[in-house]
């Protein structure tokens, strides 16, 4: 089992920067890569970015959307992953979620469907007004 709490979320204005985190812990021995996806209200959770893991390596992977906007790093002693989201736009208001991926994959298109993942925290929502 793995166990994640995100934090850092809240309202910002059009513009502004916003830093989440994503603390694991229990199996996180187990875990090749951790990931963002984010849900607003009537749509679909979509992939927001990742970084492998452990075996995973700490290849970097990103939504098209959000490129050259948001960064996701990690902090292996911590076994947090945080996600800079700077210049943010009132589009990327939304539920944001945390997930470990139990499965090692290797490729441009790896971890960014939800059913890589096995675990996902609670979410942390993140507004931001125009």
């Amino acid at each position: 089992q793995v166990q994640l709490v995100e934090s850092g979320g809240g309202l910002v204005q059009a513009g502004d920067s916003l830093r989440l985190s994503c603390a694991a812990s229990g199996r996180t021995g187990n875990m090749y890569a951790m990931g963002w996806f984010r849900q607003a209200p009537g749509k679909e959770r979509e992939f927001v970015a990742a970084v492998g893991w452990g075996g995973g390596g700490g290849r970097l992977y990103y939504a098209d959307s959000v490129k050259g906007r948001f960064t996701i790093s990690r902090d292996n002693a911590k076994n947090t992953v945080y996600v800079q989201m700077n210049s943010l736009k009132p589009e990327d208001t939304a539920v944001y979620y945390c997930a470990a991926a139990l499965n090692y994959c290797l490729g441009d298109g790896c971890y960014v469907n939800m059913k890589e993942y096995d675990y996902w925290g609670q979410g942390t929502q993140v507004t931001v007004s125009s």
